[in-house]
């Protein structure tokens, strides 16, 4: 039998978990590959490039989409354990996959506009994609995936590790230069604010100051949260804010921001942004695989003599 997509294992495994158990991932093997009538050598078979076992790779990301669509919960790392929502969605295996799709797509915080477009296109053209229009498709998939895992483990942290977060994130992505010690998170009671500070100088003439609101998808911040905010670098004496958020900002929010006439800058980071950032800037990231695509040199090749 052909190993199985990760989409057909996310039943199987639903039920696997429907007996209430936490299991980590090497749990889920023996049981699917059973269920599934896989012989040793389907279980064991490689990727071309050797980065780990097929079979276990899609039971990774059929877990990974149970957990994204809010059906399994994940009490530790790596470990999984079926929730309410997902007892009642075990026990309706035929509506599973939609849900999932669905579950998803409502989750999901605004993508840009770009990335949008261009998936849809690819979407329309089908089967008319070339093989590295269709590799960028699963590229472009494959990230939103990772994007979405990386904010529903953000959301499974504490307030104050998300604020220790981003004023890291912000120091990776070279806000504070050479200067040592240049993020501070500050105080978690009467912070007046204030979430934390990134020292643009070594004197400290120059800082950013941070408000950073670990919301549940679907909460988003109002206009009334980045008008406090504003308040708040007034009393601070700061030109310089940037409000991050793991869901999105209102309308109003952002129309705020756009015509805010105070000498304050204010920028917002919704959560597709934020993830974004920390898979770009490599926090807490590390490389799952590396595909190299070559192309032929034509300056080398014609150089060569023509027949």
């Amino acid at each position: 039998m052909a190993i199985p997509r990760y989409d057909e294992i996310q039943i199987p495994a639903l039920k696997l978990l429907s007996d209430g158990r936490e299991r980590k991932l090497r749990e889920f093997e023996e049981p699917l590959a059973t269920h599934f009538g896989l012989t040793d050598e389907e279980t064991g078979r490689m990727y071309q490039s050797g980065n780990g076992p097929i079979f276990r790779d899609r039971i990774s990301w059929a877990l990974s989409y149970l957990s994204m669509a809010g059906l399994v919960s994940k009490p530790k790392r790596g470990v999984y354990q079926i929730n309410e929502e997902g007892l009642e969605m075990a026990k309706k295996p035929d509506e599973l996959v939609s849900f999932i799709k669905g579950r998803i797509k409502d989750r999901e915080p605004t993508r840009k506009k770009q990335d949008d477009g261009v998936l849809a296109e690819m979407d329309e053209q089908g089967s008319e994609l070339t093989p590295e229009e269709s590799l960028y498709k699963s590229y472009q998939e494959i990230r939103g995936a990772v994007y979405k895992e990386i904010l529903d483990t953000i959301l499974s942290k504490t307030p104050r590790e998300f604020e220790r977060l981003v004023v890291e994130l912000l120091q990776k992505m070279g806000y504070g230069g050479e200067v040592h010690n240049a993020g501070l998170v500050t105080q978690y009671v009467n912070d007046k604010g204030i979430d934390g500070i990134i020292k643009e100088d070594i004197l400290g003439f120059g800082r950013i100051h941070i408000q950073a609101k670990r919301y549940k998808i679907g909460n988003n911040v109002s206009r009334e949260d980045i008008q406090k905010f504003v308040g708040a670098l007034a009393v601070a004496q700061s030109d310089k804010g940037v409000f991050i958020t793991t869901s999105d900002f209102t309308k109003g929010a952002k129309e705020y921001v756009e015509h805010l006439n105070s000498s304050a800058t204010v920028v917002l980071m919704n959560g597709m942004d934020l993830a974004e950032h920390i898979y770009n800037h490599n926090l807490g990231m590390q490389t799952g695989r590396t595909l190299e695509i070559k192309k032929l040199d034509g300056d080398f090749w014609d150089r060569m003599q023509d027949d």
